[in-house]
């Protein structure tokens, strides 16, 4: 693992410490390390310690207690390798999780900044600049703790081979002590028997001469016997003794000169071994430390002519801040809304409505006919009237006092509007300061709407129908209309999402239900014509069909040339929905939605805001979020999209999933 380029050389694994280590044995015993002052000048060299001891270390070392004395201090370097290591993983877990923090705020950053409702320009341009500074310090970060994660490995291998050496001299040397602890203890032993049979031996010599017996196991021996017999075995015991000192000498020979210094070098070399390497780790882990202020220091601040990945100048921190332009930044964005400016206004000045004229200068049929005339022109809707034996629907027109004309739908079946009498029927009336009557229609009149007469027909027979694709919107791509519009959703769909959130929440099948044909390609005709001019807060724009509004929605994510979803992202949306865990999915899902272009993040958002509007309702429409996913699964994902046959379950819940997880996924505001 590395920072920069320089540090693999660096890495090694404990072969490389007991190289090290058997590298400086070589050279303390070959010649003196030369030291050198601060002023420059050579100081003497130190004494190798494994050549030239102190007189003191030398006798501990020779002495009985030196291989314990070193087995203690092989302890002490083994626990101080583990306690570093220790060290190094903790700091490596804690760097880790710095930098994995500061690289996911910098993603998330990325996203957010290039959303339209945050500043763009030079601010934005800047703004990932330093977002970018701070993704090379989180990977510096990540670089730091991948090494320090395998200096910690490395010392505990280290640590580890020291203690199976420890253990294995340990044995040996203790056991040569052990060996001649116990030839000398026998040789004690044997000393104090030979002893005792020559005072007895001396006592049976020297001691009385008169006659007499001396019981034994067999009968009473003479003193004659008796002093042969202690002679006997004073022989024997002196054979003994002599044999066991020579042992003890054997042994303890063989311990000063071959086993000791044996187990005294090897414990020393180990020693020096796991010394040299938790010294070289800590010489690392300085080294990584520079190596890793010295790299965020170039990120914050490079070197003159030195680029360090941020580009040819390779701007500072500094630098990149002061590029922010606000008086700049604010005259594009104020001037990319030239194309919006509408004409001039219109002079204001006051009308008297034609009902307020006094009655001998104008008859009331002219007023009424002037009327509707200027009505339907200013109308800012659009749709034909049925037939009554297709809609069973009739138009009462009223005219109130200083109003214009409204027109109010009353359903009724077919029979009833037959039936009814020419005063039931649609006549129009005035208010107080009119007429108080109106000459009456045929019934047949008010029954067809169809009829040429100026009170039978419908506000939508005016509409004109085939309007010229002035500003297309169906079949255009989401990008193009946000580049041509200035609005990363679409006026169709804030339109649609509008009519159905006043008029359609609470009918029954809404999204589920077709709508008239006609009606949808009338709809069609006129936002291709100039969606700026679309107002669905008057229902009679949409022919009072709300259905006929969700089905143009759906019409126009059909039409898109890439789906909502996109293609690039598709496979990425099928692999989250795959995921069995509620959870995981949904975060994996959000992942992925994040990574949508700008438009197609907005007018997801703004579609799954409305339908989670929708199956709120779902007592009264009867439309759930898995009702709703099976209408907009393949709609938003692309019905030539993959293999759909096979996908189509992990599209709906796909969508089902968001719709489930709406407020975790999208903002409400």
């Amino acid at each position: 693992m590395e920072i920069n380029g320089d540090i693999i050389a660096q890495e090694g694994s404990s072969e490389e410490y007991a190289n090290v280590s058997n590298q400086l044995i070589e050279n303390s015993v070959s010649e003196p390390a030369q030291r050198s002052s601060e002023d420059g000048s050579v100081l003497p060299p130190i004494t190798a310690p494994l050549r030239e001891t102190s007189q003191a270390v030398e006798s501990v070392l020779r002495s009985d207690i030196g291989v314990n004395t070193l087995l203690t201090r092989l302890k002490q370097s083994i626990a101080s390798a583990r306690e570093f290591a220790l060290f190094l993983k903790k700091r490596s877990t804690l760097e880790e999780e710095h930098a994995q923090g500061l690289r996911k705020l910098c993603r998330g950053t990325h996203e957010s900044a290039r959303r339209p409702d945050n500043r763009q320009g030079s601010y934005v341009q800047n703004y990932d600049e330093v977002v970018r500074i701070h993704e090379r310090m989180a990977d510096n970060g990540i670089q730091f703790a991948l090494s320090l994660h395998q200096m910690q490995e490395d010392l505990h291998d280290l640590a580890a081979n020291m203690e199976r050496g420890r253990k294995q001299w340990k044995q040996t040397g203790l056991s040569a002590e052990k060996r001649v602890q116990d030839s000398e203890s026998l040789m004690e032993k044997a000393k104090a028997k030979y002893d005792s049979l020559a005072e007895d031996y001396d006592r049976a010599r020297t001691g009385d001469k008169q006659s007499g017996r001396v019981f034994g196991l067999k009968g009473p021996k003479s003193a004659a016997q008796h002093e042969e017999d202690l002679n006997r075995k004073l022989q024997a015991a002196d054979t003994d003794y002599s044999s066991k000192v020579q042992a003890a000498q054997s042994q303890r020979q063989e311990l000063l000169t071959s086993s000791r210094p044996q187990a005294r070098q090897a414990l020393q070399e180990i020693i020096n071994e796991c010394d040299s390497g938790l010294t070289l780790q800590l010489q690392k882990f300085a080294s990584f430390n520079e190596k890793l202020l010295l790299s965020n220091g170039l990120c914050v601040s490079p070197l003159k002519g030195h680029s360090n990945g941020q580009g040819p100048q390779g701007r500072s921190l500094r630098d990149v801040v002061y590029q922010i332009d606000n008086e700049r930044d604010l005259e594009n964005y104020v001037t990319s809304f030239t194309s919006k400016v509408g004409h001039k206004p219109t002079d204001i000045r006051y009308e008297r409505h034609p009902t307020l004229a006094p009655s001998q200068q104008t008859p009331p049929s002219i007023n009424r006919r002037s009327q509707l005339m200027s009505n339907q022109q200013t109308m800012a809707v659009a749709g034909m009237q049925s037939s009554p034996t297709q809609q069973g629907s009739a138009q009462i027109q009223n005219y109130g006092p200083g109003q214009g004309l409204s027109t109010k739908s009353t359903s009724a079946a077919p029979d009833e509007i037959y039936n009814s009498s020419p005063q039931q029927a649609s006549f129009p009336s005035v208010g107080a300061v009119g007429p108080s009557q109106l000459p009456p229609t045929p019934a047949s009149a008010a029954a067809y709407p169809q009829s040429s007469t100026p009170t039978a027909t419908a506000p939508g027979e005016r509409i004109p129908v085939d309007l010229p694709p002035l500003k297309p919107v169906f079949g255009v791509s989401l990008d193009d209309l946000f580049k041509r519009d200035g609005s990363a959703v679409p006026m169709v769909i804030y339109q649609c999402l509008q009519a159905v959130d006043l008029f359609g929440l609470d009918v029954e099948g809404i999204y589920r239900l077709s709508g008239s044909a006609s009606h949808v390609m009338k709809l069609r005709g006129i936002f291709d014509n100039d969606s700026s001019q679309v107002d669905f807060r008057n229902p009679e724009t949409f022919f009072h069909d709300v259905n006929s509004v969700a089905g143009l929605l759906k019409q126009f994510f059909r039409d898109l040339p890439d789906p909502l979803l996109t293609r690039e992202h598709y496979q990425g949306f099928i692999e989250a929905a795959r995921i069995d865990d509620d959870i995981t999915r949904r975060d994996s899902l959000h992942a992925t939605i994040n990574s949508l272009p700008d438009p197609n993040y907005a007018t997801l958002r703004a579609l799954a805001l409305h339908l989670n509007r929708v199956q709120e309702h779902a007592g009264a429409n009867r439309m759930n979020a898995g009702n709703l996913a099976i209408c907009f699964g393949p709609t938003l994902m692309g019905s030539s999209t993959g293999p759909n046959i096979a996908d189509a379950g992990w599209q709906v819940r796909v969508i089902d999933t968001i719709l489930q997880n709406t407020y975790q996924i999208f903002d409400d505001d």
